[in-house]
């Protein structure tokens, strides 16, 4: 199982950075940012099975980022244009 977390996480993350960086539309980087939410769960969930302190913090706090990237880019309205 932790093997195939440590996969799960690495393709999620991944794809999403792909998604991110393409910044082809506000809709697929939203959603880029919601596969890093999953990627960053994952690899939490990945460091509580040997105890890996440094990874858990660090991807808590790439969770917390990554759910700014979803309101910004899937919730929240566009500016108005200047």
């Amino acid at each position: 199982m932790k093997e195939f977390l440590g996969y799960a996480a690495m393709l999620t993350g991944t794809v999403a950075a792909i998604m991110v960086s393409a910044n082809v539309g506000r809709r697929l980087t939203g959603y880029g940012f919601v596969i890093f939410t999953i990627s960053s769960i994952t690899w939490i969930t990945y460091a509580f099975q040997d105890g890996e302190t440094p990874l858990i913090l660090q991807n808590a706090v790439l969770t917390l980022i990554n759910v700014a990237g979803i309101y910004r880019w899937l919730i929240a309205k566009k500016k108005p244009s200047q």
